[in-house]
C-alpha cells in the first residue's frame, strides 16, 4: 500500500507537469480523479468503548506485544519496537528488550520488519513518509545487551539510524558506543532531537534532519533529561526529567519523580510545566500545539498507571484511561483524531503488552487553522 501512495503521486505530479508543457492537450482532457490516500479500514476493526470513561479504542490486529508507537504523518501508518524472534533476547527475564522496528497500519492490514538484527529501542517516521530514523544496537552486538528500562543499565552501543521506509538504505547517524536513543524527529523534517548518555548523565541531543550538524541542547548535572519531541513550532519540545538519585536512594526503590518540561531548542531555555512532585512520565506533544498527553501512576493505586491530557499552559489534567492496569507510551496522530498507546493485558505489571489505538477526535487537539 506505501508503494502504491507514492506510485500514485507520481503519476498524478507527472500528469500536472506534461500538462503544463501541452496546455492545448489537457484542456481536451477532463481533470485528473483525486488520489485517495490510504486510511483505516474500519470493516477490520471496531472502536469501542472498553472502560467506563474512556473514548473508544480498539487493539491493532495481527501484531506482536509492542509498544512506543508513533504515527507516519498519513495518520495511518505506525512505526513501533515489535517483539521480534530475529532480535538479541533480553539480558535477563525482568530486562526490556527482544524488540525490532516494525512498521504497520493501525488496522493491521499492512506490517513490515524494518530491521533484522541487535535490539531496537525507539524510532520515529520521517515527515515525508518515505524514511525512518531508529535506535539499533545492530552494530554493536558484541557489546553488553543491557536493559532498556534501567538508566543503570541502558544498552551503551545504541546507535542512530536512517533508512527508507521499508528497512533499506540504511544509513548510521552515530558512532560513539554510548547509549543514544529516544529519538524524534521536527514536524517540517528540518531536526532530529535525541537523548545520550554518557558516563550515566542523560541529555537532549539534535541534529538536521540529515544528520549533520550533531550538538547538545540540555546541560543539566543534577537532572536525567530524556523523550523529547518537537511541539508545530519546529523549535521547541517537551521532556521529561528526574533528580539524579544517589546509591542509598536507588536503595530504597521508591518509586521515580519525573516532571515534564518545554525546551526552547533554539536559546535552550528550560520550562517546566507540571509541579505536583509525582510521577509524570511518556510526555507527547498534540498537534494543536497546546496540550499534552502524558502518563501518571495513580496516587491512590500507584500500580494502576493512567494516561491524561494536560495543557502546555498548565492547569489540571483530564484523565483519558481507566483500565486497572499499565497503560503508557501515549501519542497522538498529526491530524488529532487518534491516540496510541500500550495497554498490559496480561496478569502482572506490565506483562503482555499491545499497541492500541484511542478515537480523540472529540478532543479537537489537531493542527490550529491559521
Amino acid at each position: 500500500m506505501v508503494n502504491m501512495k507514492y506510485i500514485s503521486l507520481a503519476v498524478l505530479a507527472l500528469a500536472l507537469g506534461l500538462t503544463g508543457c501541452a496546455k492545448d492537450v489537457a484542456e481536451e482532457k477532463a481533470a485528473p480523479t483525486p488520489v485517495a490516500m490510504p486510511s483505516t479500514d474500519y470493516s477490520l476493526v471496531t472502536p469501542t468503548v472498553v472502560n467506563a470513561g474512556e473514548m473508544p479504542i480498539w487493539k491493532v490486529p495481527g501484531v506482536p506485544e509492542s509498544a512506543e508507537a508513533y504515527y507516519g504523518p498519513d495518520s495511518y501508518h505506525i512505526i513501533a519496537q515489535v517483539q521480534d524472534e530475529n532480535a538479541v533476547p533480553p539480558s535477563h527475564a525482568r530486562a526490556a528488550g527482544g524488540a525490532l522496528t516494525w512498521i504497520f497500519t493501525d488496522d493491521g492490514k499492512h506490517q513490515w520488519a524494518a530491521n533484522d538484527r541487535g535490539q531496537d529501542g525507539c524510532s520515529y517516521i520521517m515527515p515525508d513518509g518515505q524514511k525512518i530514523v531508529y535506535t539499533s544496537t545492530r552494530d554493536n552486538m558484541d557489546m553488553p545487551v543491557g536493559n532498556w528500562s534501567s538508566e543503570d543499565d541502558y544498552p551503551q552501543g545504541a546507535e542512530l539510524y536512517m533508512a527508507d521506509i521499508d528497512g533499506s538504505n540504511v544509513k548510521r547517524l552515530t558512532n560513539n558506543k554510548v547509549y543514544d536513543a529516544e529519538i524524534a524527529v521536527s514536524p517540517d523534517g528540518s531536526k532530529i532531537v535525541f537523548t545520550r548518555q554518557i558516563d550515566g548523565k542523560l541529555d537532549i541531543w539534535m541534529m538536521n534532519g540529515d544528520g549533520t550538524g550533531e550538538h547538545q541542547i540540555s546541560f543539566t548535572d543534577d537532572w536525567q533529561e530524556g523523550a523529547p519531541f518537537f511541539l508545530p513550532d519546529n523549535k521547541t519540545i517537551t521532556m521529561r526529567a528526574w533528580k539524579r538519585k544517589t546509591p542509598e536512594e536507588k536503595a530504597t526503590r521508591k518509586m521515580t519523580l519525573m516532571t515534564v518540561f518545554t525546551v526552547d531548542t533554539d536559546t535552550k531555555e528550560i520550562t517546566p510545566i507540571t509541579d505536583d512532585a509525582w510521577m509524570n512520565w511518556a510526555p507527547y506533544p498534540t498537534p494543536d500545539g497546546l496540550h499534552y498527553v502524558f502518563v501518571r501512576p495513580l496516587k491512590d493505586n500507584p500500580r494502576n498507571w493512567e494516561i491524561f491530557l494536560g495543557k502546555i499552559a498548565g492547569g489540571e489534567p483530564v484523565r483519558l484511561t481507566f483500565n486497572d492496569s499499565f497503560d503508557g507510551f501515549p501519542s497522538v496522530s498529526p491530524d488529532g483524531t487518534k491516540m496510541l498507546f500500550t495497554r498490559s493485558t496480561g496478569k502482572r505489571f506490565m506483562s503482555d503488552l499491545y499497541t492500541h489505538v484511542m478515537d480523540i477526535s472529540a478532543l479537537n487537539v489537531g493542527p490550529q487553522q491559521q
